[in-house]
């Protein structure tokens, strides 16, 4: 039979956890609201500037190239890591680093023997065991998260697109959970450069833009905005993500403390039950050793 002291050291233990994950989960559930509103602004917009973007080029003539869409030999590689820089939210750092070694192994497999595989980690999670496990860890935005801004955002985003530029990397890639719900996010891997366009390809079901002065010098101009912005989106998408998984999984580690609590207590109860059956029988075995 347990002892009733350690059975009571476990049940103040568990309400001692219970308390801490339910307030964990309050604390999320506040910032999955606002991250939920942000991405819910600015998906509309993202995909907008994008269509707008996808249907000029189609009306442009064959040949006509842009710095930020030209196709190079994928010789040097650029992976950027969204993870978070705290755990306790289920498997959303863990799907990460999957879907990074799964990206590594299966599409620049080469590249990486040859040393030309970099990470970019953003999250102190994916960062710390990505770099336990080997890989090319060289530089983390772990800050990022305390302050969540567009322009926070844009410094690093401008960071990557001129590595880009100088030709440092031929191609970068974005790997993050997308925000569906609370309790679903789907883990991307999606390439940030270059941008693909459809130069060449003539849609006709495409809108009849007014540009000025010209069509090439208008997609010139907004490409980089069109980037920040981009990278901004999937960085609150990941943001959304880990609030919604954190609060999910709290709500989950909660109920299993209820349960267990009502375990414990029933344990307990037998067991004290049972002591003073003990007790009881010892008092009457002894008064009845008396009259003898």
């Amino acid at each position: 039979m347990p002892n009733l002291k350690d059975i009571r050291i476990r049940i103040n233990s568990v309400k001692t956890t219970r308390q801490v994950t339910s307030a964990m989960k309050m604390v999320s559930a506040a910032k999955f609201k606002k991250a939920q509103d942000d991405i819910s602004h600015i998906r509309p917009y993202v995909e907008r500037l994008a269509g707008i973007i996808f249907d000029l080029s189609q009306s442009l003539e064959e040949g006509v190239e842009f710095e930020w869409s030209k196709e190079r030999e994928p010789n040097k590689i650029l992976l950027v890591t969204l993870s978070s820089n705290r755990g306790l939210c289920g498997g959303f750092n863990s799907s990460v680093i999957k879907e990074t070694e799964k990206v590594i192994k299966t599409q620049f497999h080469y590249q990486f023997k040859q040393g030309d595989v970099d990470i970019l980690a953003i999250g102190k999670q994916a960062q710390k065991i990505l770099k336990s496990r080997g890989y090319p860890v060289l530089k983390d935005y772990n800050d990022l998260y305390s302050d969540v801004t567009f322009e926070s955002v844009k410094e690093i985003a401008n960071e990557v697109m001129e590595a880009y530029l100088k030709g440092k990397y031929d191609r970068i890639v974005l790997i993050y959970n997308e925000f569906k719900n609370a309790a679903v996010q789907e883990i991307r891997s999606d390439q940030f450069l270059p941008l693909q366009l459809a130069t060449g390809e003539v849609n006709t079901n495409t809108v009849d833009y007014i540009v000025e002065p010209d069509k090439v010098a208008f997609i010139e101009k907004v490409i980089p905005e069109a980037l920040q912005t981009m990278f901004y989106r999937v960085v609150l998408e990941s943001l959304a993500s880990e609030h919604g998984a954190r609060m999910t999984s709290m709500h989950k580690a909660t109920d299993n403390a209820t349960e267990m609590l009502s375990d414990l207590q029933l344990v307990y109860n037998k067991a004290r039950q049972g002591a003073i059956t003990t007790e009881i029988l010892e008092i009457v075995g002894g008064a009845e050793a008396l009259k003898k």
